[in-house]
């Protein structure tokens, strides 16, 4: 089978269930991974013969494909802010709007003279806190996680982007106090409402972990109580808490952080204008 054919094989069958300019970004992302193909090449040799194994994997991604699986989870990795990160279902895939938030970070830090500790709160694939490391060389940098298995990830992205974060298992909800004192603290916690997924894709309710995804309609900001109450208490003089929120909730979050006492609180709009990003300082 030729790449052209291919390709025509790939859109043939996914096209009822996906625009055709998702199923083009799906094929080059699959040609890049499993065949090391660039779409420039794509263009100019399009009558490359391709070998049966590869045909073969192109053929159980579209069984995937078909079945929702995310193209992240499929090729096994994705791009956060210039780095390349392992992703699998035990890790939430990074967000452009995350992109955003470590934007503003480093904006925010990145002319510090002197080494400061940065803590990231549910680090997830840990592409917060490795994208900081390797953008902020004065930071040192922890981060923890409830998920073994995330991690796991994690730990092994950190190797791969050559960069040391410090990871520790760690349930927030059960922590009384942190250990030790920060001068930034960042989370990106669970906070989509039960009442929300509704409104979300069929990928995303399928194979992206629950756990890191989802809150109750009853106590939707419950994470960010704790963090708050915590990164409060832990922060040092004028230190920075920076959350990920939902962007239904943004008026309700900054009233939180107002109670639980901290005095200077700017909410920041996505590239869609919508309220995703929070800084709050003592």
């Amino acid at each position: 089978m030729t790449l052209q054919e291919l390709k025509l094989h790939f859109f043939t069958e996914l096209n009822e269930q996906y625009p055709a300019t998702e199923i083009e970004s799906f094929f080059f992302w699959l040609t890049q991974s499993e065949l090391n193909i660039s779409r420039l090449e794509m263009a100019l040799n399009p009558q490359k013969k391709v070998d049966i194994q590869h045909v073969e994997n192109f053929k159980k991604a579209i069984l995937k494909l078909k079945n929702f699986e995310p193209i992240q989870y499929i090729v096994g990795d994705t791009e956060f802010y210039g780095g390349v990160f392992q992703v699998n279902p035990s890790v939430l895939i990074p967000r452009p709007e995350t992109e955003e938030l470590v934007a503003w970070m480093v904006e925010d830090l990145n002319n510090k003279k002197e080494i400061f500790r940065i803590l990231d709160i549910g680090t997830g694939s840990g592409c917060i806190s490795i994208s900081l490391a390797k953008a902020l060389p004065k930071a040192k940098i922890s981060a923890i996680d409830i998920s073994a298995e995330a991690l796991q990830t994690a730990k092994e992205n950190a190797k791969n982007n050559e960069v040391n974060v410090e990871f520790f298992q760690q349930d927030i909800l059960e922590t009384e106090k942190l250990d030790t004192t920060f001068e930034v603290i960042v989370s990106n916690p669970p906070y989509v409402r039960e009442l929300e997924k509704k409104m979300m894709q069929e990928n995303v309710l399928k194979y992206e972990p629950e756990l890191a995804l989802f809150v109750s309609d009853e106590n939707p900001l419950i994470f960010y109580k704790k963090i708050a109450e915590l990164a409060f208490e832990a922060l040092e003089e004028k230190g920075v808490l920076y959350l990920e929120i939902n962007e239904y909730l943004a008026q309700e979050t900054q009233e939180l952080l107002k109670e639980i006492g901290f005095l200077y609180i700017e909410i920041k709009n996505d590239i869609f204008e919508k309220p995703r990003m929070i800084k709050a300082s003592l």
